[in-house]
């Protein structure tokens, strides 16, 4: 597997890997017609404006790494009680 391929894959790096892979499950399983997957676009597009306005704000404060990890990730998301996107 690419190295690119293998970073993306990694919960680690990639916030809405869940969001990206049911975008392109529904794409698979609906003949890629984008119309009928359109709100799992729109999931994802949520998901990765949140998570980037996160890392802007972690930037901003000197917290390094500016992702956060994946457990940091989950604690965020139940210290918020519901998913925010």
């Amino acid at each position: 597997m690419p190295m690119v391929t293998r970073r993306l894959r990694d919960p680690d790096v990639n916030p809405c890997l869940l969001e990206s892979d049911a975008s392109t499950r529904c794409m698979d399983e609906n003949n890629y017609d984008r119309e009928k997957c359109s709100i799992y676009f729109l999931k994802y597009k949520h998901c990765r404006k949140f998570w980037n306005s996160i890392m802007v704000q972690r930037r901003q404060n000197g917290v390094k790494p500016s992702m956060p990890t994946a457990a940091e990730r989950d604690e965020i998301l139940g210290a918020m009680g519901k998913m925010p996107y």
